[in-house]
């Protein structure tokens, strides 16, 4: 049998809370995200895999957007980072970042990143 490793039980209130208390630029993404509204894709927030909880994640994709505030810019936080989406990354996932500034300044280019990491047909 295959182990869990999406949306583990013991996870479940973390993610509640996540999603409870988005960043504003999670927010805001989301917005473009939600509901199939970015190029028919179902993207899912505040979604577990393994032990790590990840911003934005579509299964069709395998892929993983994460949104990086502050907190991210300190050499502790990039190492932590980085195993993360090596981790991800073994498992089959792809993984692109963006800083929240970016979701606000530049939103089309963002969008147009994560379109370019899909699965071309």
């Amino acid at each position: 049998m295959m182990k869990k490793i999406h949306n583990k039980p013991e996870l479940r209130n973390n993610r509640k809370q996540l999603r409870k208390n988005l960043t504003s630029a999670e927010a805001f993404l989301w917005k473009h995200l939600q509901k199939r509204k970015f190029e028919g894709k179902k993207f899912r927030r505040q979604h577990s895999i393994n032990n790590y909880i990840v911003d934005f994640y579509c299964a069709e994709e395998k892929l993983i957007v994460e949104l990086d505030g502050e907190v991210h810019n300190n050499p502790a936080a990039e190492d932590k980072d980085t195993k993360r989406d090596k981790d991800l990354s073994e498992l089959g996932f792809s993984v692109i970042r963006f800083e929240n500034k970016m979701v606000f300044d530049y939103l089309p280019s963002v969008l147009q990143e994560i379109k370019d990491n899909f699965k071309k047909e």
